[in-house]
Parts: structure tokens; C-alpha cells; sequence
């Protein structure tokens, strides 16, 4: 409400300044203004704001402010005054209504049809206009040379508003789909993490799936055996604790899995697609530590669509390790390469490296060497994550070093990370 208040207050002000613009295109009496144009691109604007007490608004400042600057400036009598600028305030409630009449501002995908639409209106309301002020002033007919003067105008004012109207509505649809593009991108980085995330879950099912049955078999066992039945009956509350863990994993990882099948974003991208995804979001993320990192894409020979999160899982671990591992300034590069039925991701940085006695370690499960301001260690699971997808998908990630730049190399099988029948 606030708003449209605000939006009639500055029309009311626009029109009546904008129509004191004037010129003459054919002779001295046959007198052009851009209070016109201005509202009827107030008009297609706001579409909020009803456009017949958008007339009576702009009619009213318009009689008001020309009123005003004849009797209190050009010391025109008052009488006088009225029935000069009375036609105006006409001339603009006429126009209001006659563009709520036609719906105006339904037809914003049909632009010829505002344009054509708007030459009627701006023609009958101001034949209406000099109608009115033939008969209070002039008592003079309304001559063939002025109605095509008149329409000739109109041609003119309407298509060039429409044309302006339409730039910002252009413009205003690429600002939108730019808008949603990057909440697309954030969204699959979002669906990636949880993907790895559920991948981890699954995992510690698993894990809770062999403590319970080698727990309930210790205590079949214990049960079985000539000892106290009371180390049983706490090898069974073990099993029953680990089991509940397990039911709780479950639960978690049937929301996670919900989550992402509810989110309406395709499964399978083209490289290009899903590479500037990640350096995007990960030039994003440099920027969020206040670091100068710049980032390269590289792609080399013929890829199918990969799997969406599959890919952003992994690779974008390696990105982000690559973003972190950079102190202030540096590059990282992406390069992925098609090697017959792999595919090869490469993630390079000119960090300062990784130690030779760490080497051996990086990818063990819990090794870190991040810690937050507080001083606590980060999880370190990123690269044990990597590693173990990659084996397990039958693929190999290694790292090769030297004095200037880090690379890990991710190579997986092609039919892995694609759709079923889409190797080629």
C-alpha cells in the first residue's frame, strides 16, 4: 500500500512537469507535450495501480499545476483559467478509462497490440479534449489537417513509450533469469552436499548394521556359555542401542533422500554446464574468504551428460580444498578430459602444497589441516570421500606435485557417472 501511495505521488508530480515540455512539429498552434507519453508509461508500469484513479489523480495535477502558473503567474482570470485547463483533466480521465476498458495491462505479452491500442486511446481522448475545449473557448470545428496531425502524433508517442517500456521489461526479464540461475546453481550445490552427505549416512548404516548383528551374536554366545548372565544382558542393550542408531540413520537418510527427489532439477548436465557451476560457486566462495583467486575451465573432447550431484560431489571437494589451500591470491584451474570410456578431472592450484610426509595420510578418514578461528579441527572426510567414491565407482584419484602447482587427478569410468544407454 505504501508503495503504490508512493508510485501515484510521483506520477502526479511527473505528468504535470513532463507535459510543460512542449514542441511544435507542424506550425505555432498544433502543440505536442510528454505529459503523454509519461503516463501512459506510468499506466503499463504499474500494474498494481487502477488506471482510471490514476486518471483523475493525474488529470487533477495537471489541471492544478497549469491552473496554478495561469492565474497566479501569467495573471490570468480565474474564469479564464478554468476553461482553459478544465479539457485537460478530462483528457486524462478519459484516458484511464479507456485503457482499463481495454485491459491494457493484460496484454504485456502483446506488444503490437499495446502499441496500436494506445494510438486509439491518446486519438479519442484527445478529440474528447478538444471537443470539450472547442466548446468552452473556441466554438470552433475540430479541422481534417489537426485529426491527422492528431493520429500522426499518436503513432509516434505510443510506439516510442512502448519501445521504452519494453527495454526495461527486457531488461528487468534478464536481471530475473540471472536471479534464478544462481539460485539453480546454489541449489545443486546444495543437493550435492546433501548427496555426499547421504552417501556418508549410508555408510554409517552399514557400519551400525554389522556392530548390531556381531553385538546380538556376542550375546547369543555370552548366553550360551557358563558365564554371569549379566555381561549378556549388556552385550543386548548394546546391540539395542546400536540398532536404534541405526533405525534414527535410516530415518535421516530417507528425509535427505526425499529432499532431493522433491527438488524439481535434472538429473544429467552437459560439462559446460556443470563446470561453470562449480567455478561460479567457488569464485563465490573465494571472494567470501576475502581471497583474489581467478578460475579456469578447460574441456577436452566429447562428453555425455553427466550425473548432476555425482560430479558436483566430488570435484567440488577438490575445488574447494584448492580455494582453501590458497592463502591470499592465486589460480585454480579445472580440466576435464575425455580418455575413450573414462573421463579425467583435473584440479590444479599454485597453493603452497602439500608436505612430502603428508602424503601418505591426506585421504585417511579424520585427517585435517584446517581449523576454524575457534582453533577446532574441520571433519576431514572431504578427501576420504572423494577417495572412497572414486574406488568404489572403480575409478582412481592420485596427486601429482611440484614446485608450482598441486593436482589431484580424478579418473572414473564413463558409464558410472551417466545415463544408462548414454555412453557413446
Amino acid at each position: 500500500m505504501k508503495e503504490r501511495t508512493w508510485f501515484l505521488l510521483i506520477m502526479m508530480i511527473a505528468v504535470p512537469l513532463a507535459g510543460e515540455f512542449k514542441f511544435y512539429p507542424f506550425d505555432d498552434t498544433f502543440r505536442v507535450s510528454l505529459g503523454t507519453p509519461v503516463f501512459f508509461l506510468f499506466l503499463l508500469w504499474g500494474k498494481r495501480m487502477h488506471p482510471i484513479l490514476a486518471g483523475i489523480l493525474a488529470g487533477t495535477s495537471v489541471f492544478a499545476f497549469r491552473f496554478f502558473l495561469a492565474v497566479g503567474i501569467r495573471d490570468i482570470s480565474i474564469e479564464e483559467g478554468m476553461y482553459l485547463h478544465l479539457p485537460a483533466f478530462s483528457y486524462y480521465v478519459i484516458y484511464g478509462v479507456l485503457f482499463h476498458w481495454w485491459k491494457m495491462n493484460e496484454r504485456h505479452d502483446q506488444p503490437f497490440m499495446i502499441g496500436i491500442l494506445g494510438v486509439a486511446i491518446e486519438i479519442m481522448a484527445s478529440l474528447s479534449e478538444m471537443l470539450i475545449r472547442s466548446s468552452l473557448v473556441y466554438n470552433e470545428d475540430i479541422s481534417l489537417l489537426e485529426t491527422q496531425q492528431l493520429v500522426i502524433i499518436a503513432f509516434i508517442r505510443s510506439f516510442f513509450v512502448l519501445g521504452f517500456f519494453n527495454i526495461f521489461k527486457l531488461r528487468e526479464a534478464k536481471l530475473a533469469e540471472e536471479e534464478q540461475r544462481r539460485q539453480k546453481e546454489k541449489m545443486l550445490i546444495f543437493i550435492s552436499n546433501l548427496y555426499e552427505e547421504s552417501v556418508q549416512l549410508k555408510k554409517t548404516m552399514q557400519n551400525a548394521e554389522e556392530i548390531t548383528g556381531m553385538c546380538y551374536d556376542f550375546y547369543r554366545r555370552l548366553k550360551s556359555s557358563e558365564t554371569n548372565g549379566k555381561e549378556a544382558q549388556t552385550a543386548l542393550q548394546i546391540a539395542g542401542l546400536v540398532h536404534e542408531i541405526k533405525k534414527d540413520n535410516q530415518r535421516i537418510y530417507a528425509g535427505l533422500s526425499e529432499l532431493m527427489s522433491s527438488e524439481s532439477l535434472q538429473d544429467y548436465m552437459n560439462i559446460e554446464q556443470l563446470g561453470n557451476i562449480m567455478t561460479v560457486s567457488n569464485r563465490r566462495y573465494a571472494e567470501s574468504l576475502g581471497k583474489d583467486v581467478s578460475f579456469s575451465l578447460h574441456i577436452k573432447g566429447d562428453h555425455p551428460p553427466y550425473h548432476v550431484f555425482m560430479v558436483l560431489s566430488l570435484i567440488n571437494n577438490l575445488l574447494a580444498n584448492s580455494v582453501e589451500a590458497i592463502k591470499e591470491e592465486g589460480y585454480v584451474s579445472l580440466v576435464v578430459k575425455r580418455k575413450d570410456q573414462y573421463v579425467e578431472f583435473s584440479v590444479s592450484d599454485n597453493g603452497p602444497g602439500i608436505a612430502p610426509k603428508l602424503k601418505e595420510v591426506i585421504f585417511t578418514e579424520g585427517f585435517t589441516t584446517k581449523f576454524d578461528s575457534g582453533g577446532n579441527p574441520s571433519t576431514g572426510i572431504g578427501l576420504s570421500y572423494v577417495k572412497q567414491t572414486v574406488e568404489k565407482w572403480g575409478g582412481q584419484i592420485s596427486l601429482m606435485q611440484n614446485d608450482n602447482e598441486t593436482t589431484f587427478i580424478v579418473e572414473l569410468p564413463i558409464n558410472t557417472i551417466v545415463e544408462k544407454g548414454c555412453v557413446r
